[in-house]
């Protein structure tokens, strides 16, 4: 037989393209359309749908960036139709390769119920299953015109990305706005021939299969009529019957398609269309759910579902009952998609409290698996704050996105920080935007990387990032792909029902340890420095407003804040949405999240200052109290009480070193700063050693060129160390006065920046203290604090949730060299044994380090660099202009144990209250490798005391927590207070044993 295989295949395309995929829709009549343009932002939809309209007309402009617009449809459907199913064709001016990108619209009864989304991939709305013939037709399309961000060429900076800077032309055309007639048959018969030319182009070229399909599909076009589809498409589908009824194979691959729609709660929207777009796609979906018996659809993120049920109560009301049938799955337990690099402990903690928690109270529903798609790599206390939540499977997919290394897992047990593992599924499929085309499927099956272990795997399905969802035509291809030969099977389940199959199955799947590090989007750790510092300042705040307000409340009476507490938690957690924490939102995000940080710092400030004055007291003769957030004592201040204040104790002025510069000394450091304002020697009294390498200057100010291959804000590449400038010209290196100490102020100016440091060496303290104020004016600039240490350390330990995380100073491999930036929270720690050496920070993520060996032999220089800024221009052409402000410092001869006390320290400094009363805490651990991590009342309302610690240094330890009030009770918790054991109390005291880094939630009860 010759062959003519590529000529059948390239007439399959142009047959379906030209000819039968238009006959869809053989007959059709225009709607009259009117239009009313929404002045500022959205209204309300009885406003929108009473709020009439001009003319208007296909082919005419309409939509300024993120307007909203009111089209009113309006038609008749034709006598002669009569028992046809009739749609209405809405096409707003879409770009159908851009689904979840560019304008979108709802489509609404004239009562106000919602019908349908409309998006790019999905325009019909189904008027008559059989119509009668004659009747009215009438509907409102709420219509936004979101502007495209992420063109075709991408990542070009664009005022787009705010409606401050925006301009007000039209974005796009109205296009088609029919009623028209749709043939099932003709439907059905692209179905198939689509399917089957997928399944074609995936299998191999002297397959037997591929060849039947073939010939299957050759006669089936010979049967169609191009000049009848509608009168031909039944007799091509007989032809086609064979081979889509031929079984898969018995070892075929299992693919469980899940309903989805991973929704950016905001990215290149910001969150009030987040909100509607949440409504479009929840709208969608259970109208899909109505029509298909068999389709199961996730939803993640609790905030999600409070949007709809806040600003959609008739949507929201569809959801509920689909939830309550069954098929329309909650799924993450998170209140949103979070970052889980950034966010700390208790943060990353309460993500589980309020989604969980939100999805029980309003579904009943204890949500079981972990869902993250799209976050930017995995944090290594993940597994255990799963496990205390409540749940036990994870999912992500991003981990597909490395640069370097390809993942050695699909399915695994992941083991984090304490030993604690979940069973963890990555798609092979590779996305979470799938839409079961041929290639998507065999890709799943020929990636699939636990073959002869594990048949299964999952696929998210459905239009994404900007919602959408899934379609009939993804429904039509997985029936399709049920059960036919040379294809995985496919079938659509809730995702529990994969897990416990694919965890039966494969029980002894292999281990991964640690974290998942994302090999790609490493500048999200810097991008964006006000979002991040409002968030770390936010996290601070709330620790003390919630330890505060307990204590005042037992001690005094005051009224706990509860609902307050509760509301800011939400917005705080909101804000760690992976595209809003890590930076890589349009300018309107971070210019809300700017505002919002400010209003929750401002209510939490309040209910301190309201919690310490009922603390406090009257002090006699004017006094004052000092009082300590930390979890570790300051002197005469104990932990999370307060004290009088005693006089200030000063460390010397600042002596003129020789050569130029000044000499701070303080009995624990001597440190000399230069004439260039660098500091060139720490010297450890105690110790007997010097810090910094020979030669080097510490507080080294660098400069690199900073333009990734792509993804701007995301991104930055290996090559970006290439080049660099060290910023060692300074104006002004002078003493200057301070409220605690007397600096070194040092200002130096660059490009159209300028910097202001002062450092300072507290009296009797072993740390030096940097304050940096950077006004900052560059364009595609990395700036970087450097620290080159004279220690010998293959290893550093980087703070994160509940403990710290090991990664290699070196770059023996390729997994090694990936890791050039990474994640830290308060602190970095590299030591030899015996002497370590800490840089803590009150703001910064990223940082990097680098080993080299010094060539005259005199050792090893390790040098640890804290990422400052940056100056990506997309999405926001203006990331980080202006002023910012940094506090850090160099803690010689710290262990681990010194860099957990001096990371809290910096974050948490001590407050001083007009007052004369000592605040003894609500609760003691004597031992401080225990550290205490929230104080709080019980979410419930009882009164009870909730406590949470953990071990910090990565040893066992055992402790007695002292309750500074009467003990009733003691029972150990889950992370949403739910009572799992009792505590095993000794009196007013509860005696702890910890393994490493265990996390351990006590609910105290207190006795009248």
């Amino acid at each position: 037989m010759h062959n003519d295989r590529t000529i059948t295949e390239a007439r399959l395309k142009r047959v379906l393209d030209e000819r039968i995929r238009p006959a869809v829709y053989p007959e059709s009549v225009p709607l009259s359309v009117t239009v009313w343009n929404a002045p500022g932002e959205p209204v309300p939809v009885a406003e929108g749908i009473a709020a009439g309209g001009v003319p208007i007309e296909a082919g005419a402009a309409w939509g300024p960036p993120w307007g909203t617009s009111w089209f009113t449809v309006a038609g008749r459907v034709p006598r002669e139709w009569a028992g046809r199913t009739v749609e209405a064709l809405l096409d707003l001016g879409f770009d159908e390769n851009m689904p979840g990108f560019q304008c979108e619209g709802l489509v609404y009864r004239p009562d106000g119920s919602p019908v349908k989304g409309l998006n790019p991939r999905n325009q019909w709305v189904r008027i008559a299953e059989r119509a009668a013939g004659g009747e009215d037709v009438l509907l409102h399309v709420e219509a936004s015109s979101n502007p495209v961000i992420l063109d075709y060429h991408p990542f070009v900076p664009t005022e787009l990305g705010d409606r401050e800077t925006a301009d007000g032309a039209p974005r796009y055309r109205l296009a088609r706005m029919d009623l028209a007639v749709f043939d099932r048959t003709v439907w059905e018969l692209v179905q198939d021939l689509e399917v089957l030319e997928g399944l074609m182009a995936e299998l191999s070229a002297d397959a037997p299969r591929r060849w039947e399909i073939l010939r299957a599909v050759e006669r089936a076009l010979d049967a169609v009529d191009l000049q009848d589809i509608g009168g031909t498409a039944a007799g091509a589908r007989e032809r086609l019957a064979a081979v889509l009824s031929a079984p898969a194979h018995a070892s075929a691959h299992r693919i469980s398609a899940v309903g989805h729609a991973h929704i950016d709660s905001a990215w290149l929207w910001p969150l009030r269309e987040t909100v509607r777009k949440v409504a479009r796609t929840t709208a969608n979906m259970t109208a899909l759910l109505e029509d298909e018996p068999e389709f199961v659809y996730a939803m993640s993120q609790a905030q999600q579902f409070a949007w709809i049920k806040e600003h959609r109560p008739e949507v929201y009301a569809r959801v509920k009952k689909a939830v309550a049938d069954g098929r329309f799955v909650p799924v993450g337990g998170m209140w949103v998609e979070s970052d889980t690099n950034m966010p700390g402990s208790e943060a990353l903690a309460r993500q589980f409290v309020h989604g969980k928690r939100f999805f029980l109270g309003e579904f009943g529903i204890e949500t079981e698996e972990v869902w993250l798609p799209d976050s930017f790599g995995y944090s290594a206390a993940l597994p255990q704050l799963v496990r205390l939540a409540g749940a036990k499977w994870f999912l992500t997919q991003k981990i597909s996105w490395n640069r370097t290394n390809k993942f050695p897992h699909h399915t695994f047990w992941w083991e984090g920080l304490d030993g604690t593992r979940v069973f963890t599924h990555f798609p092979p499929i590779d996305t979470y935007n799938a839409q079961l085309s041929g290639g998507e499927v065999a890709h799943a099956v020929r990636n699939f990387r636990e073959k002869g272990g594990a048949t299964r795997s999952l696929a998210p399905t459905g239009w994404g990032d900007g919602g959408g969802g899934t379609t009939r035509e993804m429904l039509a291809r997985a029936e399709r792909l049920a059960d036919l030969e040379g294809s995985a099977r496919v079938a659509f389940e809730k995702p529990s029902a994969f897990f416990e199959k694919a965890h039966a199955e494969y029980g002894e799947a292999p281990v991964w340890v640690g974290e998942l590090y994302l090999e790609l989007h490493r500048a999200t750790l810097t991008s964006q420095a006000r979002t991040k510092q409002g968030n770390r300042r936010a996290e601070h705040l709330l620790h003390e407003a919630e330890l505060w307000a307990a204590t005042a409340a037992v001690r005094a009476g005051f009224p706990y804040p509860y609902e307050a507490l509760d509301r800011i938690w939400k917005t705080v957690l909101l804000h760690q949405f992976h595209d809003i924490l890590p930076g890589t939102s349009i300018a309107w995000v971070h210019r809300e999240a700017a505002v919002a940080y400010a209003a929750v710092a401002a209510e939490l400030e309040e209910i301190v200052a309201g919690a310490l004055a009922a603390l406090a007291g009257d002090g006699p003769g004017g006094g004052t109290m000092v009082f300590n957030a930390a979890p570790h004592g300051r002197g005469e201040v104990p932990a999370f009480g307060a004290a009088a204040a005693t006089g200030p104790v000063r460390s010397a002025a600042p002596e003129p070193r020789e050569g130029g510069g000044f000499v701070l000394a303080n009995g624990a450091l001597r440190v000399e700063i230069d004439g260039r304002g660098l500091v060139v020697s720490v010297y450890d009294v105690a110790a007997d050693r010097e810090t910094l390498a020979p030669g080097a200057a510490a507080n080294l100010l660098q400069l690199h060129q900073d333009f990734p291959n792509m993804w701007d804000a995301w991104d930055v590449d290996h090559f970006y160390r290439n080049t660099v400038t060290d910023l060692t010209d300074a104006e002004t290196v002078e003493v200057v006065e301070t409220a605690d100490a007397a600096a070194v102020r040092v200002v130096r100016a660059f490009g159209s920046s300028r910097v202001e440091q002062r450092i300072s060496l507290p009296a009797g303290e072993r740390r030096l203290d940097i304050a940096t104020e950077v006004d900052w004016h560059e364009t595609e600039k990395f700036l970087k604090a450097a620290f080159p240490l004279d220690v010998h350390a293959d290893r550093t330990a980087a703070e994160t949730q509940f403990g710290h995380l090991y990664r290699p100073t070196h770059t023996n491999t390729s997994w090694d060299a990936a890791k050039f930036e990474a994640c830290a929270h308060r602190f970095v720690h590299l030591e030899e044994p015996g002497w370590g050496v800490a840089v803590v920070n009150d703001s910064t993520y990223g940082y990097d380090v680098t080993r080299t060996v010094r060539p005259d032999g005199t050792g090893t220089t390790t040098t640890v660099r804290l990422s400052l800024l940056r100056a990506p221009r997309f999405p926001d052409p203006r990331t980080d202009q202006g002023t910012h402000r940094f506090r850090y410092a160099l803690v010689p001869g710290a262990s681990v144990g010194d860099a957990v006390r001096e990371g809290y320290r910096i974050n948490l400094p001590e407050r001083r209250v007009p007052g004369g009363t000592a605040v003894r805490p609500l609760v003691r651990v004597g031992n401080e490798a225990v550290v205490v991590s929230a104080v709080k009342l019980a979410d419930d309302g009882s009164g009870d005391v909730v406590v949470r610690l953990y071990e910090s240094r990565g040893g066992r330890a055992r402790a007695r927590l002292e309750a500074g009030f009467p003990l009733a009770s003691a029972s150990v918790c889950d992370l949403l207070e739910r009572p799992l054991a009792a505590a095993g109390a000794d009196g007013d005291a509860v005696p702890l044993s910890l393994r490493p880094f265990q996390i351990l939630t006590l609910r105290l009860g207190r006795r009248d």
